[in-house]
């Protein structure tokens, strides 16, 4: 309750100290004599907005008043009033992407007639950006690599959708679990779900409470309200806090008070093209669709408002991987005979159990003896029991399914995003948005996950000037109906034959086959251990006995598309982990926010402060987190300080910040970055950065508490390591399969390779110190140059570790201790209730390195080249006994050429991309990622007296079929063609 109560008036004195820091400007109005206000007039401008060039009307140009948040955008004849409660003069800025600002000075009351022409943007690097020092400032001068993304870039990518066309950014990658979830990262330890970027939709954190990193563009705005997106590659913790580690992306939608109007989008296309329908794929090509609408309208002066509605359809890409997981337990002498083969992309085959063990259960060893007793083999009591006691210490898995049975592919986003907007004066502006995804997708985590029916919302309030900003929203998530495909796979096997019987039948299967062996070979049953061993040594013999005995215990398993199997796989639907296959997540997050930027008051200095505090609130109902007994909460609060100067007639402009935030669970992090911004000459900057950034453990890494089958997946917190005793007889998992590995190849002294785990460490916040150094040059208004070298270095880097629990104490100093043939096989077989795998951090430093450079050429007739090269390096070498992944390609190479305007009416983008072989390391998956090389293209057509432009086009539009990571689905091209209504079209 106290804790309650802290919380609350925490975030209620964060919002009145903002509130009151908010006022300063309304206060030193409200100082005005009664004089004053009586002369205060208000201002009216009226007029039209054109191309310099043709003279064509501009619709939806902006008219705003320089330092106040009044405005309007033109309507479609190009044509606008602004009211201005203020005594002239006034300066308006004049913009619309495309074309160059401008600015005009009013000096009288009213002004009518007003022609505007506005010229079309011929120069790079003319971007304004408000990401790198949370102020506005050129991209030409802001003090660490940022890319952007604006309106014209978002509708020429050639990407399928512009979410994707990310991937074209310098230093960006991109994997992709789904066809609709896609995973931004950048500078390397990429994964599925990237826990070290954070991406912000309009200010509001996009991250799945119970995921803790950006679910993509589930629930973020359409290709039509999406306005401009920056991408900060690089860690971010000093202005933006926990998780800004390896970069920061902002997504920002459409004002309705600068974009009113109606606007539909309709996108239909095709993929699965020459697909093989005998690995699990589709046999035919499917159709997929996505369409959107949105409306945006003012009401008088103060009041605007905006609803999106987007919905999409697809068949999804599949998981057709079937690869061995298990490729270390295959027999040395008889390779692609693994017993305990586990397919990436099979479920129902993961976890192994050692069928050597069977031999030490005495009610087994006794009933498989009863039964050879019975068969016709001539044999004796003794010598059945010593056949049975004889089964080899080799792991066996169960069969999987392929993923095209048990994960829902049926991909869908729906989305609905609304805002509300009211003036309060002509410098305050109030504003509520709602953000709504829901949908299936898949995400592969520990397992591959069907994210079915998953919905997540986000409620908005907001109040900001000129100076200062004070934000509250939550976010909410529902798993719906959401499973891990390997629990499904795992019930069918199950309800067609328990776990336990179908090993025990496996095992009586082999025992009996080895018997027939001997007969066959000796003629007689006399058990010889020597025959036995020389039996069990022969690869045809033994592939045999393995082959018979998976024969005769799956021998009525049930088939896909049987009522059996369905109803088996239903079933499964039916329950929550860990009796069933679902989720019951209903985690979320509430978050308040502040700054304010003294502009107004201090001159001397740029100078801005913020708060914020954050709540976690998990509630999976033990389905994902420790979390049974009526959820947990977390608490997080922060602030930082930033200020910067221009000196030496403004050729040097020096930043600093430092930002401090606190984790109820873990020690409070300060985070400086320094940095500054050398004009050599007009057009020409050195930047350079020193920042520090840290990354708390996730919710999952903190308390997660799952049964996945081969494992539990534990947080890193010390009361977790506790309730399981995974000190106890435990060993690390590399040297359980060094043992293994050493134990199947016959070798004595195998015992000797185990490495005892007696220790557990808690898991604590990851720090990195980033250095960086870049040019950004532009050379005769055509020629943009972009380059940057960074350095970093991680200190107690958040990594995950597996250990094995023997039944029993193993004694490593007296390998011949008899209990060491009791105990020591349970290591060979591995499941929840004896392998975890716990968050922790590497003592070591982890140290990374990299540069991009990136080129933009501006050729004549509105031709744009643009090309980057990305290169990546882990310093440090990789712990085997750590899962760090860096998951990056060392060299990536991005190529895009294009004309918007080729004819009044036509325009194309072309895009090429290849990055190199590298390897890819996850819990779920471990293998190499092939080179891979796409090429994107599309044709635009506008149709100025429809208000319309069709475009045509694909991704990897040569069907290069490929993976971006291991254990993801198998890609191929799409092909498509969109028509957009825009009712302000230019």
């Amino acid at each position: 309750m106290k804790d309650w109560i802290r919380n609350c008036a925490f975030q209620l004195l964060s919002l009145l100290l903002f509130a009151g820091l908010a006022t300063v400007e309304h206060s030193n109005a409200s100082n005005i004599s009664d004089t004053e206000i009586e002369s205060q007039q208000q201002i009216t401008v009226s007029g039209q907005v054109v191309d310099a060039r043709t003279g064509e009307e501009l619709a939806g140009v902006n008219i705003a008043v320089r330092g106040r948040v009044v405005g309007v955008a033109t309507d479609p004849n190009g044509e606008f009033t602004l009211r201005v409660n203020e005594n002239p003069p006034i300066t308006l800025v004049v913009s619309i992407v495309g074309y160059q600002t401008r600015e005009i000075q009013i000096t009288e009351s009213n002004v009518s007639g007003l022609r505007i022409e506005l010229e079309e943007q011929t120069f790079l690097g003319s971007d304004v950006v408000v990401s790198a020092s949370r102020v506005e400032e050129s991209i030409m001068e802001a003090p660490v690599s940022i890319e952007r993304m604006d309106i014209l870039a978002i509708n020429q990518t050639a990407s399928d959708n512009y979410y994707k066309g990310i991937g074209n950014l310098k230093g960006v990658d991109v994997t992709t679990s789904s066809i609709n979830f896609q995973i931004i990262n950048a500078r390397g330890f990429n994964s599925t779900g990237n826990t070290r970027m954070v991406q912000l939709t309009d200010g509001m954190d996009t991250q799945a409470p119970a995921l803790n990193f950006p679910i993509g563009n589930l629930n973020g705005p359409s290709e039509l309200d999406v306005e401009n997106l920056e991408f900060i590659p690089g860690a971010s913790s000093a202005l933006y806090g926990p998780n800004a580690f390896n970069g920061i992306l902002l997504v920002n939608s459409k004002s309705p008070f600068r974009y009113p109007g109606l606007s539909v989008f309709i996108r239909n296309g095709v993929n699965h093209i020459d697909s093989d329908g005998d690995i699990g794929e589709p046999n035919n090509p499917r159709h997929m669709f996505e369409s959107s609408i949105r409306w945006a309208d003012t009401v008088g002066d103060r009041f605007a408002y905006k609803l999106n509605f987007s919905y999409s359809q697809a068949d999804d890409w599949r998981g057709i991987n079937y690869s061995d997981k298990n490729s270390g337990l295959d027999f040395a002498n008889n390779p692609g005979q693994n017993p305990a083969f586990d397919g990436v992309h099979l479920y129902g085959d993961d976890g192994t159990f050692n069928m050597g063990l069977l031999s030490l259960n005495p009610d087994f060893v006794q009933g498989v003896a009863a039964q050879l007793v019975a068969s016709q083999l001539p044999i004796s009591q003794q010598d059945a029991i010593q056949f049975a006691q004889s089964l080899p210490s080799q792991p066996v898995a169960r069969t999987g399914y392929r993923e095209e049975y048990l994960v829902d592919h049926n991909a869908k986003n729906l989305k609905f995003n609304t805002s509300l907007h009211y003036r309060l004066t002509d410098n305050v502006e109030a504003s509520y948005a709602m953000n709504y995804g829901f949908g299936t997708s898949i995400y592969s985590g520990a397992q591959r996950y069907s994210l079915k029916n998953f919905s997540i919302q986000q409620h908005k309030l907001q109040l900001e000037g000129d100076n200062f900003m004070v934000r509250a929203y939550g976010t909410f998530e529902d798993s719906g109906d959401s499973y891990i495909a390997d629990f499904v796979g795992f019930a069918v096997n199950d309800a067609y034959l328990g776990t336990t019987d179908w090993y025990a039948n496996y095992g009586g299967t082999f025992v009996g086959g080895l018997a027939q062996a001997y007969f066959a070979t000796q003629g007689n049953t006399n058990y010889d251990p020597a025959i036995v061993q020389a039996l069990l040594s022969n690869p045809g013999t033994v592939s045999n006995l393995h082959n018979a005995a998976r024969a005769s215990s799956d021998a009525n398993r049930f088939q896909p598309g049987t009522s059996a199997f369905n109803a088996a796989r239903d079933a499964a639907l039916e329950g929550t982990v860990p009796n069933g296959a679902r989720f019951n997540d209903k985690s979320r997050f509430l978050h308040t926010e502040g700054q304010y930027d003294f502009k107004n008051e201090i001159d001397f200095v740029d100078l801005q402060v913020g708060l914020s505090f954050r709540q976690y609130q998990l509630r999976s109902n033990g389905t994902i987190f420790d979390d049974g007994d009526g959820g947990v909460n977390i608490n997080e609060y922060g602030g930082y300080l930033q200020a910067a100067k221009s000196i030496l007639d403004d050729r040097v402009r020096l930043t600093g910040s430092v930002r401090y935030d606190k984790n109820e669970n873990f020690d409070g992090q300060f985070n400086p970055r320094i940095s500054s911004v050398i004009k050599v000459a007009d057009g020409h900057n050195v930047r350079a950065s020193y920042q520090t950034g840290f990354r708390n453990p996730t919710t999952q890494g903190q308390y997660i508490d799952l049964n996945v089958l081969t494992a539990r997946l534990l947080g890193g917190l010390p009361y977790l390591a506790d309730k399981y005793n995974v000190t106890e007889n435990a060993f690390t998992l590399e040297s359980v399969e060094r043992f293994t590995e050493g134990l199947l190849s016959g070798n004595q002294a195998a015992l000797l390779e185990l490495e005892p785990f007696t220790t557990f460490n808690p898991v604590k916040p990851e720090q990195i110190q980033a250095y960086e150094i870049g040019y950004k040059g532009l050379i005769g208004n055509r020629l943009l140059i972009d380059v940057a070298y960074y350095y970093n270095v991680y200190d107690d880097f958040i990594a995950q570790f597996r250990v094995r629990r023997a039944a029993g104490p193993i004694d490593l100093q007296n390998p011949m201790n008899p209990d060491n043939q009791i105990y020591a096989p349970s290591l060979l077989s591995g499941d929840a209730s004896n392998t975890f795998q716990l968050y922790t951090n590497v003592d070591e430093t982890v140290k990374s390195q990299g540069a991009v450079l990136g080129v933009d050429y501006n050729l004549p007739r509105g031709f744009l080249i643009s090309a980057n090269y990305n290169w990546n390096e882990l310093i440090t070498e990789r712990e085997d006994q750590y899962i760090f992944d860096y998951n990056t390609p060392e060299h990536k190479v991005n190529v895009s050429f294009g004309n918007r305007r080729l004819t009044e009416q036509l325009g194309f983008n072309l895009t090429y991309r290849w990055q190199e072989a590298f390897d890819w390391t996850s819990s779920f998956a471990s293998g190499r990622v092939p080179d891979v090389s796409t090429f994107d293209a599309q044709v635009s057509y506008r149709i100025p007296d429809m208000k319309t432009v069709v475009k045509a086009g694909g991704s990897n539009i040569f069907n290069n079929r490929h993976f971006l990571n291991y254990g993801g689905p198998n890609l191929g091209a799409i092909y498509y063609i969109s028509l957009t209504f825009d009712q302000f079209l230019n």
